[in-house]
């Protein structure tokens, strides 16, 4: 096993499993902001496993790379469909009217 670069220290699995990063989520959803890419209302009310609830989103995803730094408010819906892609998926224009 490696030992971590100078200054930082081990981080045992998963960053976004802790204490670290669930005060971080308290904190961003304390701030009341809408979702960060439609620009809507957040109820912060809903439970958790309400589709429509808040979570915790980065504007580049961790497994890519990004920092807990950058902290972003979300639905969970669309944060559970953007997934890891770096771009937000537009949706398909259909043809039925």
């Amino acid at each position: 096993m490696t030992p971590p670069p100078a200054g930082r220290r081990a981080v045992a699995g998963n960053p976004r499993n802790g204490r670290r990063y669930r005060r971080l989520g308290v904190a961003q959803k304390a701030l009341g902001l809408p979702y960060w890419v439609c620009g809507r209302d957040i109820d912060p009310t809903l439970d958790a496993r309400d589709r429509w609830s808040f979570t915790l989103d980065h504007a580049v995803p961790l497994s890519k790379g990004g920092s807990l730094l950058d902290p972003r408010s979300a639905h969970r819906r669309c944060n559970s469909a953007r997934g890891n892609r770096l771009t937000v998926r537009q949706p398909r224009t259909s043809r039925r009217w």
